[in-house]
């Protein structure tokens, strides 16, 4: 670490000054203890893990050292809090760690817990005394706002100057939202005794969990453990969240961030919100005032997001990789209820227009891998799965002549297994879908059973970096079988199967309760052997990621289980499609080179790339000043060329024209949804300091209709040649 030695050379004169005056003792700071049960379940956990994790696991000192860094940056993750010296102390317990959760001593993570809530509240404390200060908003200074790789303050002066600059810039972040001093003060006197009060009332249990999952977390990335409060919650938690904007929401301990937004529903009509944002306040109704919630716990965001039905929330958000001198935007979504047949797979008809030749093309938008299983289980002939749905958009495509398929992936994090698998069967011939790997050795392998194919003619699968899971199954086994063209982005390479495992079915006493623990228990694998883990599946025409996307996949986790391989299975390929696939991708190259909105995103990834090492923001109100103007007028210049290109007498004949004809989607739209859509745009047009939130063409899936209306041709030509022969 940077600066160790100087830390190691003022640790017994620093710790001495720390015991003559602890925080704990000024502050009334009440200290955790370990509950005896968690003696136990951490005894249990090590046990489990070690006979049946899929990866092999040496819990020595090694990776007690691994350990401790990782729950030091789990508290602290932005080195906000922990001195130097604490660092230094903690070194004591590097190569202990391990044996303690072994035979279930806790002590350390307890002890360094206690630490960090006296920091915390000193920190707090401090904090409050800057914003009763002058600050100078005139002077030159930046503020490092991504500390993650940085050293620890060495000592509490310079920990009170980071914390000095954390406060001016968070003033400065509202005094360019226009607020009033009086009202920066409180809401921030409010944010600061919020945070200061989530982690004062953590308990044992909340503490155990953070300590335990800093070990499984290394394990493996999808292995980790959920105390009975949270494991009894977590469904509700989700329902909760699901119920409001249809959004599930999670927590760094600063910000609230939206984690995924659910098909269909109110997030997802409204088509502003992107997983990632992070949400600064919440205001109820069409206007008025917003209430800031950085700081604040998920339960409590969750409950100022849920409200009445029909009810609108407007949410102040920023990007994921937005730094903070980013002004937010609004969002304006209607509270509804998600309902099954929105979450269900949509269907669009397009109609592409290339040269003399006009091709209809069917979209499918499949948001997940659902099923009814109860349903299917009781033998109820209505009840709901992926494959029926789809199969019933197949039989209505052939209906309105429908020539090629393409079925959207994008942002499909996953879901059953078995509709994967059935899903598979309706596009090919019956054989094996995937196989699976346990960690006992076998191997087990999928089969689709049934001989009948319900769409034979050409298909592309669109996947980007959250397709996940049993998207990439899917995907995966239409390439390998040749049945499908597939094109967008590498997918999230989630290649693992996991199960939870109640602790309390490992005890003899039910009076304990005890939490549960998810882990990997084997790994999938393509009929042609490899592996989807890591890796994902690689597209055969590839369009370039929207920026900040290099920071998901599997392959962002340094410990996630490394590609592998296996024999492959038995099947018989639907067809070689490595000939069009080259012209496919010739033909796609050509008008990429010419389409603005992929140029547009050229530059948009450049500008990220060049932006992304600067973790610092001025404190300067003149300089911040400038950048929001700066962001204004680049926003405005990319509106004003679409519009321009859009008004063009003569597009480009390589850009065919691509026309809308039908959209099961817009069936969706309530009346309450679109009356706040439309009171949105006209707040829009008369805040001329809100970002104009215009309509984006969904130009990737232009040009994949594009490519499937090539690939049509390609197969007609073919079989023409093939007709000619004979």
């Amino acid at each position: 670490m940077k600066g160790t030695k100087k830390f190691i050379a003022m640790g017994l004169m620093i710790s001495s000054v720390l015991s003559s005056t602890p925080v704990s003792a000024k502050m009334g700071v009440e200290k955790i203890k370990p509950d005896p049960k968690h003696q136990s379940e951490s005894v249990m956990v090590v046990r489990l893990v070690d006979k049946l994790h899929y990866k092999e696991t040496d819990l020595n000192d090694d990776l007690s050292s691994q350990i401790l860094d990782k729950y030091l940056s789990v508290l602290d993750p932005n080195k906000m809090y922990f001195l130097g010296e604490d660092i230094v102390s903690f070194d004591r317990w590097k190569t202990r760690l391990d044996d303690g959760l072994k035979v279930g001593n806790m002590e350390p993570a307890y002890e360094i817990f206690n630490l960090f809530k006296e920091r915390m509240l000193k920190q707090k404390e401090f904090a409050l005394g800057v914003l009763e200060s002058d600050l100078d908003f005139e002077k030159e200074e930046a503020y490092q706002w991504d500390r993650e790789k940085s050293a620890y303050a060495i000592d509490q002066a310079e920990l009170n100057e980071l914390w000095r600059k954390k406060v001016k810039n968070d003033y400065l972040s509202l005094k360019l939202l226009k607020k009033e001093p009086e009202k920066i003060k409180e809401t921030l006197t409010k944010r600061y005794n919020v945070m200061a009060k989530r982690i004062n009332d953590m308990d044992s249990d909340d503490v155990f969990q953070f300590f335990v999952n800093s070990f499984l977390s290394l394990v493996e990335p999808h292995t980790g453990y959920m105390e009975p409060v949270t494991s009894e919650n977590f469904e509700i938690n989700m329902k909760l969240s699901l119920e409001g904007i249809g959004a599930v929401l999670g927590n760094d301990g600063e910000y609230t961030s939206i984690q995924t937004i659910v098909k269909g529903g109110p997030a997802d009509v409204e088509g502003t919100l992107k997983s990632g944002d992070k949400v600064l306040a919440v205001g109820q109704g069409e206007e008025g005032t917003f209430e800031d919630v950085v700081g604040w716990g998920i339960t409590d965001v969750v409950k100022k997001i849920r409200g009445e039905k029909g009810s609108t929330v407007r949410l102040q958000v920023i990007g994921e990789d937005d730094s903070p001198d980013t002004i937010p935007h609004v969002v304006h979504i209607v509270r509804d209820k998600v309902k099954l047949e929105q979450q269900a797979a949509q269907h669009q008809i397009m109609k592409v227009k290339e040269g003399k030749h006009e091709r209809k093309i069917g979209v499918i938008d499949l948001p997940t891998f659902y099923l009814d299983f109860a349903g299917m289980q009781n033998n109820d002939p209505d009840y709901r799965s992926t494959t029926k749905d789809v199969k019933k958009i197949l039989n209505k495509f052939k209906a309105e002549g429908v020539q090629g398929v393409i079925v959207d992936l994008r942002n499909n994090g996953g879901g059953s297994l078995y509709e994967a698998i059935q899903l598979s069967g309706l596009f090919v011939d019956k054989g094996p879908i995937v196989q699976t790997k346990f960690s006992n050795g076998k191997i087990d392998v999928k089969r689709d059973v049934n001989p009948t194919i319900t769409w034979e003619g050409p298909m592309v699968v669109m996947v980007n970096k959250l397709s996940a899971s049993a998207s990439e199954i899917f995907a995966a086994a239409m390439q390998d079988y040749g049945r499908a063209v597939i094109v967008g982005g590498q997918t999230y390479g989630k290649g693992t199967v996991q199960n939870v495992m109640p602790l309390n079915e490992y005890v003899n006493n039910p009076e304990v309760e005890l939490g549960q623990l998810k882990m990997t228990m084997g790994q999938f694998f393509r009929i042609n052997g490899g592996s989807t883990q890591n890796r994902g599946v690689i597209p055969d025409i590839e369009f370039p990621a929207s920026p900040g996307f290099d920071n998901y996949g599997e392959s962002s986790y340094d410990n996630a289980l490394p590609w592998n391989s296996i024999s492959s299975s038995d099947y018989i390929m639907f067809d070689d499609l490595s000939d069009e696939i080259s012209e496919l991708k010739k033909r796609a190259n050509e008008r990429i080179a010419v389409n603005f909105e992929f140029d547009f995103l050229k530059k948009e990834i450049e500008l990220y790339e060049q932006d992304k090492g600067d973790k610092t923001v001025s404190l300067s109100l003149a300089e911040r000043q400038r950048k929001v103007e700066e962001r204004k007028a680049r926003k405005k210049a990319r509106k004003e060329k679409r519009e321009a290109m859009a008004a063009a007498v003569e597009p480009n004949p390589l850009l065919g024209e691509v026309t809308l004809l039908f959209d099961s989607t817009e069936e969706l739209k309530s009346d309450d949804t679109l009356a706040a859509e439309q009171a949105a745009r006209e707040e829009a047009a008369t805040n001329e300091d809100e970002e104009d939130d215009e309509e984006w063409v969904d130009f990737r899936l232009h040009e994949t209709a594009r490519i499937l209306a090539d690939f049509i041709t390609l197969q007609m030509n073919h079989l023409i040649a093939k007709a000619d022969k004979k």
